[in-house]
């Protein structure tokens, strides 16, 4: 009897929990059991690993396997215990050296020609082996992005390399991803003046904002491009928002790089694609959204019930899963932008169109997507359509580059009060940070009354001045910006 123990790991949510893979390799006929609350997927790795092993040049045992993935009661999912369930097994039965399944921590799946493939969440079993100060020993396809992070990273491309031992460690670097000219700009964005200055208002204090105007005005051309004046991530928010974009699957090095992501989930989303779900719980699209933007096109034909799922996150820049298994928290700290008509036909209130809806119907349509909702979006502007001659005209409007340097001003002055951006900014420290006059404050009163503010629509209005104030590079909140974040709330006061 021969036994071996290797460092794992299986990933709850975006954290990588530590599993021990304890194979035994003993007399008896000749089977391969995983017992631990283990998956389909994880069941398959006994197929995988036998073919892997044989292709890499070593030997199958005619013997009885069993592989115990400990602690039990945590549900086991994926592919990526195929490696380690390979190193202990070559481990027990005396292949290879015990150093490797006795020193790292092991993660990849194995195709059957014995080549190591990445997994999903390779960036949380690299955080996890970094807190345990262990080395990593998984695919090499991922070296680029893991090796950048303090950790000890060992990339392997097939199991044969095993035989030489473990292999030496990469160093890496940030990943740069460079702009492409083909980056829609706001140059190219004739008119929508009112529009464009609120998305850059937007931008600079992470606002949330909803753009109102009839089909083809130019909603969505204006949200898209967006991302072409908001800063760069920061370190801490690189492998924030990394993270999340590995456990789900997709592409994390744009993120790495420090592009802050634009999220743009078809109206037909379900509660758990917006905020995630599913089993095993995986975040959903506020959740990929995360220090970036989440643009719903066409609001209110998103699902009502969908919508008000954003609620919390929203406020809490997170979202809270409760699951059989455990309580799950998914990062969700995002701009949202939308982009609705003003009624089902789409041209209520436009000047060239008449509108064919009876008003108790736009009223319905209208109501979809909800007060409390409406309450939590802090810029509210129409987007008329442009005059076909300005839009043939050769003027050029002002460039994306110009909006990001201002964007960038704006920030650092909010950076100079200890907050990223003025969305977090709240109770005492809102107050200290607009510095209110009394003529200030008393049109402030009077403006909540008249439009009947609730006292989170009074803290958003604050918000928006602070940030009009911090473009126009001045200390203090004045008539003058409460006006202008007055002018952007919704028009029924929400």
């Amino acid at each position: 009897m021969a036994q071996c123990t290797v460092r794992t790991a299986t990933v709850f949510g975006i954290e990588a929990v530590a599993v021990d893979a304890e194979v035994d390799v003993g007399a008896g006929l000749p089977t391969f059991a995983i017992v631990g609350l283990a998956d389909i997927a994880v069941q398959e790795a006994r197929e995988r690993v036998r073919s892997a092993v044989r292709a890499a040049g070593f030997n199958v045992p005619n013997a009885r396997i069993v592989v115990n993935l400990a602690p039990g009661p945590l549900r086991k999912h994926g592919t990526g215990f195929d490696l380690a369930l390979a190193v202990g097994l070559l481990t027990a039965t005396g292949q290879l050296n015990p150093s490797i399944a006795r020193d790292c921590a092991v993660v990849g799946e194995l195709s059957l020609d014995g080549s190591v493939r990445a997994v999903r969440g390779m960036l949380a079993h690299a955080l996890a082996a970094r807190a345990q100060r262990r080395p990593l020993l998984g695919p090499a396809e991922s070296a680029e992005s893991l090796a950048l992070h303090g950790l000890d990273y060992r990339p392997l491309t097939h199991l044969a390399q095993l035989r030489s031992g473990v292999p030496a460690a990469v160093v890496g670097a940030l990943p740069t991803v460079l702009p492409s000219d083909s980056e829609a700009d706001f140059a190219d964005v004739a008119g929508h003046d009112l529009a464009k200055r609120a998305l850059l208002i937007a931008a600079a204090g992470a606002h949330n904002i909803l753009m109102v105007g009839p089909p083809g005005s130019g909603k969505t051309m204006l949200a898209r491009r967006l991302p072409s004046i908001l800063p760069p991530l920061d370190d801490t928010e690189r492998v924030e928002t990394a993270l999340v974009h590995s456990v789900a699957g997709i592409d994390d090095v744009p993120a790495l790089a420090g592009i802050r992501p634009f999220r743009a989930p078809h109206h037909s989303a379900s509660i758990a694609g917006l905020v995630g779900g599913g089993s095993p719980p995986r975040p959903g699209e506020a959740s990929l959204a995360h220090n970036g933007v989440l643009f719903l096109d066409e609001m209110p034909e998103f699902g009502p019930a969908a919508l008000q799922s954003l609620r919390q996150p929203l406020e809490d820049g997170h979202i809270t899963l409760v699951r059989a298994e455990g309580r799950l928290l998914f990062p969700a700290r995002f701009a949202l932008v939308g982009a609705a008509n003003p009624c089902p036909c789409g041209f209520r209130g436009d000047a060239q169109r008449r509108c064919s809806c009876a008003t108790g119907v736009v009223e319905r349509y209208q109501a979809r997507i909800g007060g409390p909702l409406m309450d939590r979006i802090d810029l509210v502007v129409d987007v008329a359509r442009v005059d076909p001659g300005l839009l043939l005209s050769r003027g050029q409007s002002i460039a994306s580059a110009q909006l990001r340097d201002q964007v960038l001003a704006a920030r650092e002055i909010a950076a100079a009060r200890d907050v990223a951006d003025n969305r977090v900014l709240t109770g005492v420290a809102l107050l200290s940070a607009c510095a209110l006059q009394d003529r200030a404050t008393r049109f402030l009163e009077d403006a909540a009354r008249a439009q009947h503010l609730s006292g989170r629509g009074v803290t958003r209005l604050l918000r928006v001045a602070r940030t009009c104030a911090d473009l126009a590079g001045e200390s203090a909140v004045t008539v003058e910006h409460l006006s202008e974040a007055l002018g952007y709330r919704a028009k029924d006061g929400a």
